[in-house]
């Protein structure tokens, strides 16, 4: 009588995850926003040329004019004093709306009544229109550089503060249990797990306040013509002046300062968590 021999164990084929590589191709990486730049151009140029009569072609002068108006030695030098005061003021109403609302989202995650009491407040600020409270500012602080900045300051405060409260709350409870398990205080909850936990949705805050900052800042020069002008105040001039060319030269340049100081907020933040959370993801 034969005995069949038995039959070997099944082995279990585990399933990995494929990894998803990311293209280091510079052409696909720079390709399509250098296509749309390009489609923008034409389309500018359609505008200043075919759909506009040459006694209109004042309202959208082509690229060419505004690159030669902005190399003008005068016009340059102009925009580029103008840059230097709207950074300024940009910057430091920055910093101060990070230390203000990472301190604000600090004092309502430990409390819901904190929470409760400050938030609305926080809904509030964001809600108010802007260019109401500017006269009053005006009146109270002057028309220098403090009044801009705090106009800089109310409006990117708001997604710091947002950013920060989500960031603080998101933490994951298992890890939560068990720091409650080794009976950490409240501030090593705070340093050791929530701040880190939170530094993504920090920086993402920072990047969002970044852009509005330099919003800020021109529309507190736009109003604020006293002191030294920015480029608020240099838009509004060349708006006079009916200097479209100029006109557009300084909105560029206003734009490439809210993409300059985005970019760099962001770089930062590749920098400081970038080893162990995907940037690239947001």
């Amino acid at each position: 009588m034969t005995t069949t021999p038995p039959a070997p164990p099944k082995t279990r084929t585990i399933m990995r995850p494929a990894t998803v590589r990311k293209s280091t191709n510079p052409a696909a990486t720079w390709g399509p926003p250098v296509a749309v730049f390009v489609g923008f151009l034409l389309v500018w140029y359609a505008v200043s040329y075919l759909i506009l009569d040459e006694k209109r072609r004042f309202l959208v002068p082509p690229p060419h004019e505004v690159l030669a108006a902005f190399f003008d030695p005068k016009v340059f030098g102009e925009i580029m004093l103008a840059l230097s005061r709207t950074t300024f003021v940009a910057l430091i109403g920055l910093a101060i709306a990070i230390v203000i609302g990472v301190g604000w989202a600090v004092a309502m995650s430990q409390a819901k009544w904190v929470e409760r009491s400050l938030y609305p407040y926080a809904v509030v600020l964001q809600c108010i229109p802007i260019l109401a409270l500017v006269p009053l500012i005006g009146f109270w602080f002057g028309f220098d550089y403090p009044a801009r900045i705090i106009v800089c300051v109310m409006i990117a405060l708001f997604p710091m503060v947002s950013n920060t409260l989500f960031g603080l709350q998101s933490v994951d409870r298992g890890q939560r249990e068990l720091f409650q398990l080794q009976r950490a205080g409240r501030w090593t909850v705070l340093t050791k797990l929530e701040f880190p936990a939170a530094l993504p949705a920090i920086f993402a805050g920072m990047r969002i306040s970044a852009g509005l900052a330099v919003v800020g800042a021109i529309v507190g020069d736009f109003f604020f013509r006293r002191g030294d002008p920015g480029l608020g105040s240099l838009l509004s001039t060349y708006t006079s002046r009916l200097q479209s060319a100029e006109l557009f030269a300084a909105i560029i340049v206003a734009a490439l300062l809210g993409v300059v100081i985005f970019a760099i907020f962001g770089w930062i933040g590749k920098r400081v968590v970038g080893r162990w959370y995907d940037f690239s993801a947001n």
